[in-house]
């Protein structure tokens, strides 16, 4: 079962999706309330760091450290090491990713810091990659730089 947050999250990459982006969504969640969100948006801005992740922690604006330090963040996918840095980086103590099998990104980074590091290997997030590397090789391959 997918809790309110993955659903958000999934939402977000569906809006990523829909707008010619890669599906890849992302929440930043502080006492309950969701306070950043957004979907991978290299594509629609031409950028080379709107990764999910990234895109929600900028729409979550400037926050103090103590703020981070008591959020979780939700990702539709594994992250890679530009957004696992960023988490670090902001102290963010726990992630929730919907899935990993479709790409492994940098969990081991996380754990080797002592992050909750949560897989929910969530059908409908393995379905929406799968599909989308396989309708968009080129365009994955370039996000995950191969």
């Amino acid at each position: 079962m997918t809790d309110n947050f993955m659903s958000v999250a999934i939402y977000e990459a569906l809006m990523g999706l829909e707008e010619g982006g890669i599906p890849i969504g992302s929440v930043l969640v502080h006492n309950g309330n969701i306070i950043g969100r957004g979907h991978n948006r290299r594509v629609q801005k031409g950028s080379v760091i709107l990764h999910g992740e990234m895109d929600a922690l900028e729409n979550a604006g400037r926050l103090s450290a103590e703020v981070y330090k008591e959020c979780t963040l939700y990702t539709t996918l594994s992250p890679c090491h530009m957004c696992a840095g960023a988490i670090l980086l902001y102290g963010i103590p726990k992630i929730v990713i919907g899935e990993n099998q479709t790409f492994m990104g940098a969990e081991g980074l996380l754990k080797a810091h002592n992050l909750e590091v949560i897989v929910e290997n969530n059908k409908q997030c393995i379905e929406i990659m799968q599909q989308f590397i396989q309708q968009h090789p080129k365009l994955w391959n370039e996000d995950i730089g191969k």
